[in-house]
């Protein structure tokens, strides 16, 4: 797991399903609203609470296909849930996540939400 994200971003093109992902002029509009530091810590905040815990009662479930920015990046990052995490990452389930898992979510969450953001320029 480093944090080379431009590998895990070409990676995840490749996915029929993760490529149809993208920012829609609402949620550039959000980011530019609330700015991308606001963003992080939505996603530091979505992640602590919907993916970090050992046990999540919904898992599969708890992240929404649209409505913010980083829910978006979540799916097209395979970061929405724990059973994505472990397919794509190799992330087990069945733990709480640690900081460094939690940092690696957070920043390749962000990175394809800043990739989005310079492919709109």
């Amino acid at each position: 797991m480093g944090q080379n994200f431009d590998i895990y971003l070409k990676k995840l093109k490749n996915s029929k399903f993760r490529a149809n992902f993208s920012l829609k002029a609402s949620d550039f509009a959000y980011i530019q609203k609330k700015g991308i530091e606001t963003i992080r810590l939505h996603a530091e905040e979505f992640v602590n609470k919907r993916i970090a815990p050992k046990v999540i009662v919904n898992d599969g479930k708890q992240t929404p296909m649209k409505g913010h920015p980083v829910f978006v990046a979540q799916h097209a990052t395979a970061t929405c849930c724990r059973g994505c995490l472990f397919k794509w990452y190799g992330i087990p389930q069945n733990k709480n996540l640690s900081e460094q898992e939690i940092d690696f979510v957070v920043n390749l969450i962000m990175a394809w939400i800043e990739n989005e953001i310079s492919n709109l320029n």
